[in-house]
């Protein structure tokens, strides 16, 4: 099992990461969602996030993820091949939480250093948290 700090890390490198971690038979965990980075202006990330949340009927689907945790969950779904079985088999190795659940509190957490804010050339991000309060389903 691979526990990753998402603190810093930008959600599509995660993701990608993450993705190949899964597709090779690891059981990977994603803690501190809610601290991981999109790039971009404020007004394009909440431009996509507000096409997102108006697009389906409202209780036919299809339904999109507001929770930190499930954002970054549903990214990594979509860079694996989730409509074929092998696909939805490591789909249900991943799991992402908010903050550091108990029973991985005292265990080795990795990071990654390709997928790091620094490697940003702009200055132009929101932490998936911010995103996550200002479409209105996260309060901490």
């Amino acid at each position: 099992m691979i526990i990753y700090d998402a603190s810093d890390l930008i959600v599509g490198r995660l993701s990608s990461k993450a993705a190949k971690d899964v597709l090779l038979g690891r059981e990977i965990v994603i803690v501190n969602c809610e601290k991981s980075i999109l790039s971009g202006s404020k007004e394009t990330i909440m431009d996509k996030f507000q096409n997102f949340k108006n697009i389906g009927k409202p209780f036919h689907g299809p339904f999109t993820p507001r929770m930190p945790d499930r954002i970054v969950r549903r990214s990594i779904k979509r860079m694996l091949p989730h409509k074929v079985t092998r696909g939805r088999e490591a789909f249900k190795r991943v799991m992402c939480y908010i903050g550091i659940p108990n029973e991985f509190k005292n265990k080795e957490l990795k990071t990654i250093d390709e997928a790091n804010v620094s490697r940003l050339k702009s200055s132009k991000y929101m932490k998936l948290g911010d995103v996550s309060r200002l479409i209105g389903k996260y309060d901490k």
